[in-house]
């Protein structure tokens, strides 16, 4: 009789073993779904307003002097908004601008935006909200995106493609999948750029330079 108490005995640990391995494989199982029904339960898209969430913004540039001295800039106040029927509109506080030269700062602001008339870059666009419909939590899909620019009193249109992500239920961002170029010309602004290069006693600064932005809006 000895023989099988033993192997009993050396069978219950593995009972035991067994049974805790089914129960945290169950626990998994039930903590997986969790997610899922959240992001299927959020709100569309097209439900309410969007405010730009100026935190997780940014709006960049690369401006090019003596033909190939590369400095980055950006602007480091936006506001802006999303209505529910597709209505876009970008602020930009021109005065923001940020070269990480004081002096170069203050002839951007004195000098080529004149931004104590001009106080602002204004962005609009008009989106089609059925376009986004759909997009779930997690989900990112790319759309053209054609956007009227008022700088200084000039307007000009351009034209990007955008992508756009819905990182929770209340929260979006919005990405270009390539830079988009603004030049001078578009605004009327080679004068002013003229100017800048004579003060700096430079031979060039190109007129064109790539903008890059992130843009996150939050819902309400």
């Amino acid at each position: 009789m000895r023989g099988p108490v033993i192997v009993m005995s050396n069978l219950r640990p593995l009972a035991l073993a067994a049974a805790l391995a089914v129960g945290l494989a169950a626990c998994a199982e039930q903590g997986t779904s969790a997610p899922t029904d959240a992001a299927t339960d959020a709100a569309p898209l097209t439900e309410g307003d969007w405010a730009l969430d100026p935190a997780g913004s940014r709006l960049s540039y690369v401006s090019i002097k003596a033909g190939e001295v590369a400095e980055a800039n950006r602007f480091d106040k936006l506001s802006g908004s999303v209505a529910a029927d597709g209505t876009a509109t970008l602020d930009i506080d021109l005065a923001s601008v940020n070269t990480g030269v004081d002096i170069r700062n203050e002839r951007m602001r004195e000098i080529f935006f004149g931004v104590a008339e001009n106080p602002k870059a204004t962005v609009t666009a008009k989106l089609d909200p059925a376009a986004f419909a759909g997009l779930a939590v997690g989900q990112s899909l790319t759309r053209p995106l054609k956007a009227s620019v008022a700088i200084k009193g000039a307007t000009s249109d351009v034209e990007t493609e955008v992508l756009v992500t819905r990182a929770s239920a209340d929260r979006v961002t919005v990405v270009p999948t390539a830079p988009v170029i603004i030049s001078t010309d578009m605004f009327g602004l080679t004068d002013e750029l003229g100017e800048l290069r004579a003060l700096a006693q430079l031979p060039s600064i190109t007129p064109a330079v790539p903008v890059t932005f992130t843009l996150s809006f939050k819902r309400g």
